[in-house]
């Protein structure tokens, strides 16, 4: 159920696109290509902001390769069952090298003994413990220098948090 709507065209000022800046350039600030999800969190303008430079970082300036960071967020919006994020990260995840099998093996927590599986782990781990065993962290280790590991636990629960807010929202995905 839709709680929060898109903030109407007729209401996009330079307000508006000051908050998107941080994601999206000038030419992009706009109800279509912002998407259901930023027009919607655009009704409240700072945390819009704030949240966007946090996510930019993610998305963009991340010590993470995008295969990894989508590896994670995808499974982290699973365990969130927010379906509009999964949606949306499907076709990123494709561009960041991830087979049509491999976003199965995402969603059945079954991506092989490499590093991609031991990232499953650690979402599994942080869901189920809200912390990462010493094993697995010893695992992570030997791929993932710290800054890397403290950018994988950032991107988990950044996007558990933008799920859990689309979710409590109620964003329709665009073609609804």
């Amino acid at each position: 159920m839709t709680r929060l709507t898109p903030l109407p065209p007729d209401d996009w000022d330079d307000d508006v696109r000051e908050a998107l800046s941080p994601l999206l350039p000038a030419e992009r600030a706009n109800p279509r290509d912002a998407g259901n999800i930023l027009a919607t969190l655009v009704r409240h303008r700072p945390l819009t902001r704030a949240y966007l430079e946090f996510n930019a970082y993610l998305l963009r300036d991340s010590t993470l390769s995008a295969r990894i960071r989508e590896v994670a967020l995808m499974r982290a919006v699973l365990w969130r069952r927010c379906d509009y994020l999964w949606d949306h990260h499907v076709e990123l995840a494709q561009r960041a090298g991830l087979t049509a099998a491999e976003i199965d093996g995402i969603e059945r927590g079954a991506l092989g003994d490499g590093l991609d599986g031991l990232v499953i782990r650690v979402v599994d781990e942080l869901e189920r413990d809200s912390t990462i065993s010493d094993d697995t962290w010893a695992s992570l280790g030997r791929h993932l220098d710290d800054r890397q590991r403290m950018d994988l636990v950032f991107t988990i629960g950044g996007y558990n948090l933008l799920a859990v807010a689309v979710n409590a929202f109620g964003i329709e995905p665009e073609d609804a």
